[in-house]
């Protein structure tokens, strides 16, 4: 049970659930891919592997961040402290690198089998960059949460050369996309582009979550002497850092919207219904901001992240939707 809560399982589920998102955004889309062969058995269970290696790398990155964190986290979050206090040191790395392993192995059978090397490169990157933000990187100002944000931002990535590995996209002209959503944004589509979208919607979002998880633990950070946001900038600037990251997805959508609208206004009402979750993914975000605004608690500030991350599943959930539309 508390191996469970160590690897931070809502998390993970979260990591699964935007991979599958990704997928789906291409059964909807069919002719960006090669339905035969993404409808094969082998092709689905290689997938499956591929997000489960991504969720093993995301757990192994939460034991060894809680590993690292041990001093701080005894300040900061005393009540939930797992290692040392419920799981040994020693079993905590070594689960840490068994996990990693594992994914590895994945990654490596994945690579021979499609060959290629960007499966082995991807993960050794993901596996690296978290041991060393767990080690040094969370400490330093600013880098250890662009790192975070970049890894997150990876994930759709990631499936988005899964896919173009297998050579299941092939450019599609405007006029041949999928007759069952035929809306403007279909030209971005036509080329990957809501892999794009979907990265950076996970960097901007997942940024502004490290730096308010900072905030929480400022107390103590600055005990084991960490050089974080808050500490150097202090709270209300590290607030609005935050802020213009969260805004930056909602207003680059809202500017795409209201150029790609400005002519043609008889579609407006239409793209409206089409993005609906967008558009309560950007109100979500807005009162994330008015909490975050006045909020001086570590519960205020865990109700922001919680908003923040309602805010994600809200714009994670377009392909699901989508697919009721057509």
């Amino acid at each position: 049970m508390h191996f469970i809560r160590l690897i931070r399982p809502v998390n993970l589920l979260i990591i699964a659930f935007t991979m599958y998102c990704c997928r789906l955004f291409l059964y909807i889309h069919e002719q960006l891919f090669d339905a035969v062969l993404l409808n094969s058995k082998s092709e689905q269970f290689d997938f499956f592997l591929l997000v489960f290696s991504t969720v093993l790398i995301a757990a192994a990155g939460n034991i060894i961040n809680d590993y690292f964190d041990v001093r701080a986290d005894r300040i900061n979050k005393p009540e939930k402290l797992i290692i040392t206090k419920h799981i040994n040191r020693k079993w905590a790395i070594l689960s840490h690198w068994i996990l990693n392993l594992i994914a590895f192995l994945i990654a490596l059978y994945l690579s021979i089998r499609y060959h290629t090397f960007w499966y082995v490169f991807i993960h050794l990157l993901s596996i690296n960059a978290l041991y060393i933000y767990s080690m040094l990187l969370k400490r330093k100002p600013f880098i250890g949460n662009l790192t975070i944000a970049a890894l997150a931002a990876l994930v759709p990535v990631l499936c988005g050369v899964h896919f173009y590995v297998q050579q299941k996209f092939h450019i599609s002209p405007f006029s041949q996309a999928y007759s069952g959503l035929q809306f403007w944004s279909n030209s971005l589509i036509c080329n990957g582009g809501f892999i794009i979208i979907l990265a950076f919607f996970a960097f901007t979002y997942n940024l502004s979550r490290e730096i308010i998880k900072d905030i929480q633990d400022i107390e103590g950070d600055k005990q084991i002497h960490a050089k974080t946001l808050p500490i150097i900038l202090g709270v209300k600037k590290s607030k609005l850092i935050a802020s213009l990251s969260i805004l930056s997805t909602p207003i680059a959508f809202i500017l795409l919207f209201l150029m790609n609208n400005f002519k043609s206004k008889e579609n407006i009402l239409s793209d409206l219904i089409i993005f609906l979750p967008v558009i309560l993914s950007i109100l979500l975000a807005v009162f994330s901001l008015l909490i975050l605004k006045n909020a001086t608690t570590r519960i205020q500030l865990k109700k922001v992240d919680q908003f923040i991350k309602l805010s994600m599943l809200m714009g994670i959930i377009l392909p699901f939707y989508w697919l009721f539309l057509v």
